[in-house]
């Protein structure tokens, strides 16, 4: 069984190649229920996200310990195991951390082939950690971008991120506040629980990449906000059972479950186009799907 660490799995999934497995594997699709939870001591949770089609099959396997800062250690702990879906022979071990981040980003910038302006030229992204970093690095990759801004809670770590950025030719540059406007596409990928992008600073043409809230309890756009825009999901049954974006807005009676337009799966298989018209605001709503590791994970080992 092959194993493949951090840098064996960034090197196996370059942004265009991976882009291009995630659209065919939205496209053909495969079955993957939503993520399972399980309580661990001292208030961890273990995350265990399963995925089969017809030649492989993937599990991925995160830990969250929080009282790790306190022995100094990660806080997230992540592993994928891909097998064969015949045999059930197990065929590699991946780092779950650095596959979960490059298709995260993946995953938004295939949404934003079809959300974004095709003249996007300049992106916030809220969060400085690696989420946010592969976010950049996709997007720029996607649209050569003339301004990437960073915005964080912590200016130091915008700064050092942006150091980062730069010296792999990203454009970047610290931005002192989660202000949207002005920019083209605005990349949110925090552990916010109250809105940091609020409807009324929003303008005709943007795209909202929301990455974080992945629970029902987190937030980074307020109900007006999500009351303006088309909205799409990774998918309709994981962003309505925890995107919280979404989930409060229905809950505070702005929009209802079926303000969700489409799926990302919908806009590959062409049954939804997208963006229609050039002043439209659009939202990309993401917490994950299953498909998207397996995807990434057999790319890697076919690599």
């Amino acid at each position: 069984m092959r194993q493949l660490d951090k840098a064996a799995v960034a090197a196996a999934l370059p942004w265009p190649r991976l882009v291009a497995a995630l659209r065919a594997m939205f496209r053909d699709g495969c079955t993957a229920p939503l993520r399972h939870r399980h309580a661990l001591p001292e208030g961890g949770t273990l995350l265990l996200m399963p995925a089969l089609n017809a030649t492989h099959s993937g599990v991925k396997i995160v830990h969250v310990a929080p009282g790790n800062a306190a022995r100094g250690l990660p806080a997230v702990h992540a592993e994928y195991l891909l097998s064969d879906a015949v045999t059930g022979a197990p065929l590699a071990l991946l780092d779950g951390g650095e596959l979960t981040d490059r298709r995260t980003a993946a995953a938004s910038v295939l949404a934003a082939s079809f959300l974004a302006r095709p003249d996007s030229r300049r992106l916030l992204v809220l969060g400085a950690g690696k989420v946010a970093a592969a976010l950049a690095e996709a997007h720029h990759d996607h649209w050569t971008l003339d301004e990437v801004a960073i915005w964080s809670r912590r200016p130091e770590q915008a700064a050092a991120l942006c150091d980062r950025l730069r010296h792999h030719g990203v454009p970047a540059r610290p931005a002192a506040t989660p202000d949207p406007r002005g920019f083209d596409i605005i990349s949110a990928a925090t552990l916010a629980t109250t809105p940091l992008i609020h409807g009324r600073d929003l303008q005709p043409g943007q795209h909202l990449d929301l990455v974080g809230a992945f629970t029902r309890a987190m937030r980074e756009a307020d109900a007006e906000a999500v009351q303006r825009v088309l909205v799409v999901a990774d998918t309709r049954a994981g962003v309505l059972a925890e995107g919280g974006d979404v989930v409060q807005a229905i809950a505070e009676g702005a929009v209802d479950e079926s303000h969700v337009a489409a799926e990302l799966a919908d806009l590959c298989r062409g049954a939804h186009p997208g963006r229609t018209r050039p002043e439209e605001i659009t939202l990309f709503k993401s917490v994950g799907w299953a498909g998207e590791d397996l995807a990434a994970a057999v790319m890697a080992v076919q690599t």
